[in-house]
């Protein structure tokens, strides 16, 4: 593979002198201690990456401005390779408006030039089956879009067909789908075949700008996997979203719980070996630069 920069657009971070998210209670290890900058460069050594976009974590409501504090710092260093964030948020709460203004996200003033969209992830806890199309949630999602922020959907596979729904509904809001649609490494035929309807159909919605092909490796077998298992994903990802919508992701920490960062790193190159150098290019670090409008390092 050709020399090419790699952007992460899915870098977490946590550090328990700043925030814990509540998840993480019983995770064990790898996950359940903190994960900082430093630890993220060693992860990234000779992996190609050069900047990366934060992805949130998840953490408890009541802490997410403390995050956002967070990673903004992280993003004014001139030290960090991170270049922007996207922050946790609740869309459906009554004060959702109020806390973009408060951590300065989208047109909000002052301006926080480092946010560039709200996450909340919809396959945990409180969130059932359609939640996202509920009346609130979608005043909020449409919100986002008012204020040219963007919103990344994190569903069970299965759910696939809500994420579309919510995005026909919200047509000026841009949607980031993540982990190639949560698709199931070790699912069985039908379930692959239910993952690949679902993953055609939100792809076919236009403001649904972008997959992230990643976390997949995450739901492998740690220890028996192979890059075959995780090729019909990739593939079906790339295929249906097209070579300017799709971006890469690292899910570090979460990956670890399979495979180091580097790992996964070498199994996409090695996977999309025989696409132009073109494709390669825009999926791990063109896309990113204009998705997320990184401007020059």
């Amino acid at each position: 593979m050709p020399d090419i920069p790699i952007i992460d657009t899915h870098q977490h971070l946590w550090d328990f002198r700043h925030f814990r998210p509540p998840w993480l209670e019983g995770a064990g290890e790898p996950l359940e201690r903190s994960h900082t900058p430093d630890d993220y460069a060693r992860a990234a050594e000779n992996t190609g990456i050069v900047r990366t976009v934060y992805m949130e974590v998840d953490v408890a409501p009541e802490q997410h401005e403390a995050e956002a504090a967070y990673v903004s710092g992280l993003c004014a260093r001139p030290d960090n390779p991170m270049a922007a964030a996207v922050v946790g948020g609740r869309p459906a709460a009554p004060d959702f408006a109020d806390y973009l203004d408060r951590i300065g996200a989208g047109t909000a003033t002052p301006h926080n030039p480092f946010i560039k969209g709200v996450r909340q992830v919809l396959h945990g806890g409180g969130t059932p089956p359609g939640f996202c199309l509920g009346v609130d949630f979608v005043c909020g999602i449409r919100l986002l879009g008012a204020r040219g922020l963007s919103f990344d959907l994190c569903l069970r596979p299965g759910e696939l067909k809500d994420g579309a729904e919510l995005a026909r509904r919200c047509p000026d809001t841009r949607f980031i789908l993540d982990h190639c649609g949560n698709g199931n490494v070790q699912a069985t035929p039908a379930e692959r075949a239910d993952w690949q309807r679902q993953m055609a159909e939100i792809a076919a919605v236009p403001n649904v700008v972008a997959c992230k092909v990643s976390g997949i490796v995450a739901s492998a077998r740690p220890g028996a996997w192979s890059e075959d298992d995780l090729a019909p994903l990739v593939g079906h990802t790339l295929d249906v979203f097209g070579p300017d919508r799709v971006v890469f992701g690292g899910d570090w920490p979460v990956c670890t719980r399979v495979a180091p960062l580097a790992d996964w790193v070498r199994a996409l190159r090695n996977l999309t070996a025989a696409r132009s150098d073109a494709d390669r290019r825009k999926l791990f670090h063109d896309n990113a630069v204009r998705l997320y409008a990184l401007g020059a390092p």
